[in-house]
C-alpha cells in the first residue's frame, strides 16, 4: 500500500484506485462501497486543487513578504490589469552576471539592513 500510494496525490483519480486496492487486499467485503465515492469524487478533485492553488498562491506571497523580494505596486498594476503578464519579455537569467554584489541592482539577493 505504501508503495502504491506514492503517486496517487498527484493524478486525478489515483486515490480512487489507490483506495480500491487497498480495500481489495484488507477488506475485500467493502471494494462494492467506492462505487459510491466515484459520484462524488470529481466534486472533491476540484476542491482539492482549489485548495492547493490557493495555498500555493498565499504561500508565495507571504514569502515574497517575508523575504522583501515582492514588490507591492506591481502586484497591485498586475492585479488590476494594468501590467499584464508577458512572457515573451522575461529575461532568463535576470540579468543577472554573478559578479553583482549584493544589493546591487540584477543581484538576485537584496542587501538587508539588520
Amino acid at each position: 500500500m505504501i508503495i502504491a500510494s506514492k503517486g496517487a496525490a498527484g493524478v486525478t483519480g489515483a486515490g480512487l484506485a489507490t483506495l480500491a486496492g487497498g480495500l481489495q487486499s484488507h477488506r475485500p467485503d467493502l471494494v462494492e462501497g467506492v462505487g459510491l465515492i466515484v459520484g462524488i469524487d470529481r466534486l472533491m478533485s476540484e476542491a482539492r486543487a482549489l485548495t492547493n492553488f490557493t495555498g500555493n498562491a498565499v504561500a508565495t506571497v507571504l514569502i515574497g513578504k517575508w523575504t522583501q523580494e515582492m514588490d507591492p505596486e506591481q502586484v497591485d498594476r498586475v492585479l488590476a490589469g494594468a501590467d499584464p503578464f508577458d512572457e515573451t519579455t522575461m529575461d532568463e537569467d535576470h540579468g543577472y552576471t554573478g559578479t553583482e554584489p549584493v544589493g546591487t541592482p540584477g543581484h538576485p539577493y537584496k542587501q538587508h539592513a539588520h
